[in-house]
């Protein structure tokens, strides 16, 4: 089950489009969907989680919490709405763009990939942009 939650004025719309999107990304990388929470907030909340779990004092688009076991792909995941307004601007894409590729970023996490060192950070570009090409053939 995906569910998405608000913390901010920022409403997704068409939530159920974007449920069944995310669905078919755990189901393309061979996972079983359990449950995802997406949590749309502000920067100052999202720094709030990043100062008290993970002792970061930095912005950041994305903050998730896996609970995955074994195949079941489950978390929380936090995206900052302004971090995603801004990198969007940074990376010259639309909104919606940017947005997709954090939503299929946090779940391509739990699915395994990793981003810290280049080798791995090129990989989950290319699976992040991948997955949005999935979100184009369902319209």
């Amino acid at each position: 089950m995906i569910s998405f939650n608000y913390e901010s004025e920022f409403s997704l719309e068409q939530e159920d489009l974007y449920a069944s999107w995310i669905e078919n990304i755990v189901l393309s990388e061979n996972k079983i969907l359990g449950e995802i929470s997406y949590i749309f907030c502000d920067d100052d909340y999202l720094h709030t989680i990043n100062m008290q779990y993970l002792n970061h004092d930095t912005l950041t688009d994305i903050i998730s919490f896996d609970y995955t076991e074994g195949d079941v792909i489950s978390g929380d995941i936090f995206i900052s709405v302004e971090r995603v307004h801004d990198n969007a601007l940074d990376f010259n894409v639309s909104f919606d763009e940017e947005l997709k590729r954090v939503l299929a970023h946090g779940v391509l996490h739990y699915c395994g990939y990793k981003d810290k060192t280049d080798s791995d950070a090129i990989l989950m570009r290319s699976k992040e942009e991948e997955k949005i090409k999935l979100f184009h053939m369902e319209l």
